[in-house]
């Protein structure tokens, strides 16, 4: 064979191949795309898994109470809560008393002078002086009147008289009284230039507003004493709440001031029937559970008042992750690979939350019972690296 014939067999084999390539390219189907990963599964090594101590396990049912949390404060009852006002009005003499002292039933918070508390001695005195001498009149003309030689007004003037005196002089006596003025000391003649205020009940000093050489009113609250020995919670619950609240139900409660989380006992014993006048709120009262000493009237509270009870699905706090609005947990659906599933969280009890699942499918006996940061971490570091 001559060469130029082989160059012209070669270049026409070497194009019939170019051609038979250039068609199987154009009839090869296009390779698919990757599947875009899923953002709720993430994967991690052993090792991983091991430094994290992930656990895995299924839920706890535990009765769980529902609470409605409610403000409010320390409080006595108000017959353990005493005004002290002047009966008459007068200048302060004396203050016996500071804030914070305990005073007995009875005892002299302040003392108190004006010259009409003379005068009003003086008037039953001379009432009393003047019904002894109406009481002998009287008797004179009763016995005239036996005898047929008085006349008949003059017996019924005198009864008249007595009557109406006598009326006078036990007023004087009721205002003496009430003034704190010995009736004793008076009845010997004994006149006093001042007058005793007295605390009505036993407790502590809550307030003072006077001093000594100011003018005082009867109207004035002069002296404050609450007795706090029957110390209780009020609390205020809104309308929305206030059909679950029942008597007999536990409260557990804080007073942020102390600056410490320790959660103290009461028991609902009262429950309001009307709404308050400061807004679409009722009443609730409870007795604290045990007694305490280290609490006083006025301190704000935070409670929680336990409703009820029902047997519900729980995890533990470490087993949920809040992203947005929503609650996650992650359960295992392969060695070493996990989802994160949408669920509902209730109460909370011991450190336990009682969740619902909002997306179907997890293995509920393989979830993450604790560590589940760990893999929200790495959920979120994957997310950031295919960004």
């Amino acid at each position: 064979m001559k060469p130029t014939y082989f160059l012209l067999i070669t270049a026409l084999l070497t194009a019939c191949g170019s051609d038979k390539s250039a068609q199987t390219e154009a009839a090869a189907p296009p390779a698919a795309a990757a599947p875009p990963p899923n953002p709720d599964v993430v994967q991690i090594s052993p090792a991983q898994r091991g430094a994290a101590g992930l656990e895995t396990g299924s839920f706890v049912w535990k009765n769980m109470t529902t609470d409605v949390q409610a403000n409010g404060s320390i409080d006595v009852p108000p017959q353990n809560r005493a005004s002290v006002s002047a009966v008459m009005g007068g200048y302060v003499q004396s203050v016996a008393v500071l804030p914070g002292q305990q005073v007995a039933r009875g005892g002299v918070v302040a003392v108190l002078r004006h010259p009409d508390y003379l005068k009003l001695q003086q008037e039953y005195l001379q009432s009393k002086a003047r019904v002894r001498f109406l009481e002998q009149e009287l008797k004179r003309q009763q016995t005239l009147d036996a005898e047929d030689v008085g006349a008949k007004r003059k017996l019924q003037q005198a009864q008249s008289e007595y009557t109406s005196e006598q009326a006078l002089l036990r007023a004087t006596a009721g205002q003496l009284r009430m003034l704190g003025l010995s009736m004793a000391r008076l009845d010997r003649g004994e006149i006093s230039p001042t007058v005793p205020l007295v605390s009505p009940i036993k407790g502590y000093v809550k307030a003072v507003n006077i001093n000594p050489g100011q003018f005082v009113n009867p109207q004035d609250v002069l002296v404050e004493v609450v007795d706090r020995s029957d110390l209780h919670l009020e609390l205020k619950v809104f309308e929305r709440d206030i059909a679950r609240v029942k008597i007999g139900q536990r409260i557990l409660f804080k007073i942020p001031s102390r600056g410490s989380n320790e959660d103290m006992a009461a028991r609902v014993f009262l429950v309001g029937r009307a709404f308050n006048d400061d807004g679409r709120t009722v009443s609730v009262h409870a007795h604290l559970e045990p007694e305490r000493a280290d609490v006083l009237p006025g301190q704000y509270v935070a409670a929680h008042i336990q409703t009820a009870g029902a047997r519900q699905r729980t995890v533990p706090e470490d087993a949920l992750v809040q992203a947005g609005e929503f609650s996650y947990l992650f359960a295992q659906t392969r060695p070493n690979t996990f989802r994160r599933y949408k669920v509902k969280t209730g109460a909370t009890d011991a450190g336990d939350v009682a969740v619902t699942l909002l997306d179907a499918g997890a293995d509920t006996t393989r979830l993450v019972r604790h560590g589940a940061y760990f893999l929200d971490a790495e959920l979120k570091k994957g997310q950031d690296a295919e960004e």
